[in-house]
């Protein structure tokens, strides 16, 4: 059994190092991806927003509001308009992601009373700026109404206490746990590179099985295996194994080591979900071929499964709250459980115990490749390429 394996661990060397195709998607891509998504997202966020101030007022308190604006960590005022339509036209054509309108006698209506209307327009097609602007104008608009509040009270009588205390009844005191920083890379950039690099785990494996069949070496490959599927699988596997967990420990070590992203628990559970992240997708390609034994076809599928896994998986919306079908989709992808492993082992820092049943997940994959070797066997004895 070793001799077969072994022969085939080095056929499969030869070819993974005679085209430069495996060598791109195998070393290439996955540590441009890392580098280019740690450097996209080395602030956590792009900000601060540009966005415009239309001042119809110019009075001492709307100027305190533009001063206010111009403070928010989440906004940069980088011109201030004379006209709502001006402000608008500069919206549209994308030069800013939101404006703030402030009406004429606006401290004159506050101070008499007569509920005057702070307006601000924000450009939602553009989701992540347009969302850090909304939120900048609303912070900003119910401090400017707390402090018009809070002088109507102190004119009548009340004392700065008790105008707080009506003010602001409730004091909130909120702590980000596990990510205090609040940081989107350190919650989003493991979950999309270890996504790409399940995504080219899957296409190679059924390119490099595919290609076999299609170029009817598949007979010779088995024959250097003894015969045996599993021992065929196994061997031609293995390189591939071995290089993409070093590249995604390696991506883990830049983000853990070097970047400093929070690690709250052993750096071997990590380690280990990336190595049976591997696997797993490896297994999930293989039963795809074993089903579709065509070289086109198994990609076609591993394309469409590797991407909608980024959208099903977890990353930016929880399972429970998708149509039941997701659901079930995204558990047979097993991106979803080492997602699950990153947020209990190195963010939340809990006990291996807990997050037993992830990594058994990613354990039952290749043990599903089983039922359908025969039928693999048979193709790759008798291989026919269907275009």
């Amino acid at each position: 059994m070793f001799a077969p394996l072994w022969n085939t661990i080095k056929r499969e060397l030869r070819r993974l190092t005679s085209r430069r195709i495996y060598v791109t998607m195998m070393l290439i891509v996955p540590m441009l991806t890392a580098m280019f998504f740690i450097d996209l997202m080395k602030s956590g966020l792009p900000l601060p927003v540009p966005v415009t101030v239309v001042d119809m007022d110019r009075s001492a308190m709307s100027r305190r509001i533009t001063r206010a604006l111009q403070a928010s960590q989440y906004l940069d005022i980088t011109r201030s308009n004379d006209s709502y339509h001006e402000a608008l036209s500069r919206l549209r054509r994308g030069d800013s992601y939101g404006f703030f309108y402030i009406p004429r006698n606006f401290e004159r209506d506050c101070l008499n009373g007569s509920q005057p209307t702070l307006s601000y327009y924000t450009n939602m097609s553009i989701f992540v700026p347009g969302t850090m602007s909304l939120k900048g104008f609303t912070t900003t608009a119910v401090v400017t109404e707390m402090g018009v509040v809070k002088t109507t009270l102190t004119a009548v009588g009340a004392t700065d206490a008790a105008a707080m205390s009506v003010i602001q009844p409730v004091v909130i005191d909120s702590h980000g746990l596990n990510n205090p920083w609040l940081n989107y890379s350190v919650y989003l950039n493991l979950s999309f590179i270890s996504g790409v690099i399940a995504l080219l785990v899957m296409l190679v494996t059924a390119f490099s099985i595919g290609e076999e069949i299609k170029r009817g070496t598949s007979p010779r490959w088995l024959d250097t295996a003894g015969g045996s599927m599993l021992v065929a699988l196994v061997g031609k596997l293995a390189p591939q194994t071995v290089i993409f967990s070093a590249v995604g420990i390696a991506c883990e070590a830049l983000m853990f080591r070097f970047c400093h992203y929070p690690l709250n628990n052993h750096a071997l559970h990590i380690i280990l979900a990336m190595v049976l992240l591997v696997i797993a997708c490896q297994a999930f390609a293989v039963i795809i071929c074993e089903i579709l034994p065509n070289l086109r076809l198994a990609i076609t599928v591993c394309s469409l499964t590797g991407i909608l896994s980024f959208s099903v998986v977890g990353f930016s919306f929880p399972v429970d709250q998708m149509y039941g079908g997701i659901g079930i989709l995204a558990s047979i992808i097993p991106l979803r459980y080492f997602f699950l492993i990153y947020v209990d082992q190195a963010l939340n820092g809990i006990p291996l115990f807990f997050s037993r049943s992830y990594y058994i997940a990613l354990l039952i994959f290749p043990l599903l490749t089983f039922p359908l070797l025969r039928r693999l066997r048979r193709r790759c004895l008798n291989p026919v390429y269907v275009p």
